[in-house]
């Protein structure tokens, strides 16, 4: 089905080279006939001036409508919603998924689109009371419908000395400059964590991300594999700056088991994956930016790419292995269940809440949980 939409309003205006055409067929929702239909008086110019924004953690309540608004549409599909209405020169149209929104505007003058964005997501924000154990940690991914996604979330996190003695003396020591780094520290743009399964990498991140949330805001990368094969989502996450961070604000992408990455064979495996991780880290890419980037692996260092861990590039690189024998033993306060090669943290907690095995720990345990 085909229907020409709408009348120009100046036969010279550019929307006469594009023809306005909506074409629906059986793959189409109604969300997607609203979302087309709200581009018609833009496109002909009657409205030319749009602005819009994302939220996060909307409240149930918040309509996301300005007073006065006329609803022309509305549709809900099983992961979305969308809403169409009208007000004096104005048009809004908001898209609905889970706790998130998109929200946007178009109007006869620029002033008013500003207005009515303004007006209509105002006090919509479902803001969490402020805890000092957490922090908030930014989550990017490609979503099917939106592209290029980011949503936050507050996640707990103890602080360095009250999870210092999960790490082996090495470790600790490492951990310590690390946690202690301020933006005029900072000599190189990858921080590199390797080691086995379950020696607690993933936990040291997150209190990094609490010992630093002063002046670096952290993000993890969801599906890391598409960051670097597809150029648009690395210019987006590198480049774009996010709404409302202040300027010199700090910025660490988190990549966690990107072994294939950064092995060494990465080069021929990854393609141009690996180029691109570099550049982002102290290639053209990165000049200017204020961007870290944080890769967890379960490699050898010996099988890790040479150019990954050259001199000058890594701000970190932090090997984390098991506990020792003594060191295990004095975290469990006993000794049954500790093998002579000492334990990981994963098997520390397994223990401590009774879960034994045969050739624990000296078989490592495979479903670490949260202490990767």
């Amino acid at each position: 089905m085909s229907a020409t939409q709408g009348a120009p309003r100046d036969p010279s205006g550019p929307e006469q080279a594009l023809p306005i055409r909506l074409h629906v067929d059986d793959s189409d929702s109604p969300s997607d006939v609203v979302d087309a239909l709200f581009l018609g008086r833009f496109a002909t110019g009657e409205q030319p001036h749009a602005h819009s924004t994302t939220l996060d953690r909307v409240k149930p309540s918040a309509t996301l409508l300005p007073s006065g608004a006329k609803v022309l549409r509305a549709a809900k599909d099983d992961d979305r919603s969308a809403l169409l209405a009208e007000g004096a020169g104005w048009t809004v149209l908001v898209s609905r998924w889970s706790r998130g929104a998109d929200v946007t505007v178009t109007a006869t003058d620029q002033e008013l689109a500003e207005r009515v964005l303004k007006e209509a997501t105002d006090d919509a924000l479902d803001e969490p009371e402020p805890q000092p154990e957490n922090v908030t940690m930014g989550f990017w991914y490609v979503s099917p419908r939106r592209g290029p996604h980011r949503t936050t979330r507050q996640i707990g996190a103890g602080t360095w000395d009250e999870i210092r003695p999960n790490y082996t003396a090495p470790v600790a020591d490492a951990m310590d400059r690390l946690m202690a780094v301020t933006p005029d520290d900072i000599t190189g743009r990858l921080l590199l964590l390797h080691g086995p399964p379950g020696t607690g990498k993933t936990s040291a991140l997150r209190t990094l991300a609490r010992s630093w949330r002063d002046w670096c805001q952290v993000d993890c990368v969801l599906d890391p594999e598409r960051l670097f094969s597809d150029v648009g989502y690395l210019m987006d996450i590198a480049i774009g700056e996010d709404e409302g961070t202040p300027q010199g604000r700090w910025r660490l992408l988190l990549l966690e088991d990107c072994d294939e990455l950064i092995r060494g064979e990465a080069k021929h495996t990854a393609g141009q994956a690996l180029s691109r991780l570099l550049n982002l880290t102290d290639g053209l890419l990165g000049q200017g930016r204020n961007v870290l980037v944080a890769v967890t692996t379960n490699e050898d260092l010996e099988r890790l790419h040479p150019a990954v861990i050259r001199p000058g590039r890594c701000l970190a690189r932090v090997e984390v292995g098991p506990l020792t024998r003594p060191e295990a033993v004095e975290w469990l306060g006993r000794e049954d269940g500790i093998g002579r090669e000492g334990a990981t943290l994963a098997e520390l907690f397994a223990l401590r809440r009774g879960v034994t095995g045969p050739g624990m720990p000296e078989q490592r345990a495979t479903s670490p949980g949260l202490y990767l």
